[in-house]
């Protein structure tokens, strides 16, 4: 959705061009940080009706249909389209993206169907920290002092919230650290394919090569899911899809600086309906980590803008 499909509202008053132009500066911005909020609603209800689920379904099928179904979410908007959404010249990207989404996913499935949902919302955090570090490495990007700062310090919290030495780490935590790591290198690649396709499409491609890789690993462990379970299994890939082109249509907006402080509203959330339906309560550690991974990773993402913004006016 552009700014310009909503434009048909101010028809009902007239306003001038000035004032017009100011008001569509000032929207862009509220219309992205709007669909991250509701995006975060939509994740943490997906990742309650996983956790519910998986007491009766192995997490790889729930994480097979979460993919497959996703494409019959969106089927309709394709249809509207005449199938034209799905021109891309970035199949290589969306094929890759499809490989690290169906690890990411696998893992985060798993490790969710064993660990409370705030220690895994708190964990999933962590993404950008990753995303920073791998930036270094493969992209040759400068970090300075205050950006590695806030790093050690992200990590710092996801080590307070793992307590390794103090508690069993377990395997479900690392699994989602694992998955936050993998899904870091995804962000990265969505954000470059959000300047030539719609959100749809990264959508429409994530399910089309999720799909085959996830049922591979879901195959070993599959049993004949019930009308109802397959009721839930809509359900839950519906809140994915949607979260997820959001998500995405919420990056392509604005910068992730803008949306980023809203993404913690999950933690909210995720400990609202983890006590609700699990009888969850976070413990000190996991609110303290959270508070410390979100803290680290929105001053990198504002740093980011800041340092982006002075290179366009001196480049």
């Amino acid at each position: 959705m552009r700014l310009a499909d909503l434009a048909p509202i101010t028809n009902i008053v007239v306003l001038p061009k000035k004032n017009l132009n100011y008001f569509s500066i000032l929207s862009t911005p509220v219309i992205a940080v709007t669909y991250m909020a509701v995006a975060a609603v939509l994740f943490v209800a997906m990742h309650t009706i996983v956790r519910s689920m998986s007491g009766q379904l192995h997490p790889f099928e729930i994480a097979f249909f979460r993919a497959f179904l996703g494409l019959f979410v969106l089927f309709p908007f394709i249809l509207k389209d005449n199938f034209s959404i799905l021109k891309t010249k970035n199949i290589k990207l969306h094929s890759l993206r499809g490989v690290l989404n169906a690890g990411a996913m696998l893992c985060f499935f798993y490790g969710l169907s064993i660990t409370p949902l705030a220690q895994v919302t708190a964990l999933g955090f962590s993404a950008p920290l990753f995303a920073t570090v791998l930036a270094v490495i493969f992209l040759g990007e400068v970090v300075r002092i205050r950006r590695w700062t806030a790093i050690i310090i992200g990590f710092i919290g996801t080590l307070i919230i793992l307590r390794p030495g103090m508690v069993d780490l377990g395997i479900g935590p690392m699994l989602i650290v694992v998955s936050a790591a993998i899904w870091s290198v995804a962000l990265m690649l969505i954000k470059v394919m959000t300047r030539n396709d719609s959100s749809i499409t990264i959508s429409f491609y994530a399910s089309i090569f999720l799909s085959p890789l996830v049922f591979l690993a879901a195959f070993p462990f599959w049993e004949l899911p019930s009308w109802e379970q397959m009721g839930w299994m809509f359900l839950l890939a519906a809140f994915g899809t949607f979260a997820q082109t959001l998500m995405n249509q919420s990056l392509k907006l604005a910068d992730t600086s803008v949306v980023m402080p809203v993404d913690f509203s999950k933690m909210i959330w995720a400990a609202f309906l983890g006590f609700i339906f699990f009888d969850e309560v976070p413990d000190l550690y996991t609110w303290t980590g959270a508070i410390l991974i979100f803290g680290s990773t929105t001053y990198i993402a504002v740093r980011e803008a800041r340092l982006k913004r002075y290179s366009g006016k001196n480049g």
